[in-house]
């Protein structure tokens, strides 16, 4: 049942995204950004570790789960470190997963030749 939750909850915020590129003028990234935000917001206001207890990795590892984990390193390190935390608290929660995307990116652009598109 666990990949169930996680296929619907995450294929909801994919179609949410789809639907965006779709029907507004917004792009790509202004859509990724806004859901990284949605994810700071619903972290903030504690919606997210509920929905990520529900869903797992279907609401984890999308950009809310990014946001989130960015909001919560914040939140750690202001009551560790008081204002200085506010500008690093984020930047120290997601550098593993940062550092792995870069990473994986390079590797993949020296192992993959990339084509025009049309």
């Amino acid at each position: 049942m666990d990949y169930i939750k996680a296929f619907l909850v995450g294929g909801a915020i994919c179609v949410i995204a789809q639907l965006l590129i779709d029907y507004t003028k917004l792009t790509p990234a202004k859509i990724l950004v806004s859901f990284a935000v949605l994810g700071v917001i619903l972290g903030g206001i504690g919606l997210s570790e509920p929905l990520a207890e529900f869903a797992g990795a279907g609401a984890s590892v999308p950009l809310l789960g990014f946001g989130n984990t960015l909001a919560k390193g914040v939140r750690e390190a202001v009551d560790e470190k008081g204002l200085l935390g506010a500008l690093t608290g984020g930047l120290t929660a997601a550098a593993g997963g940062t550092a792995a995307a870069l990473c994986f990116g390079f590797l993949a652009a020296l192992l993959f030749k990339s084509k025009p598109k049309g």
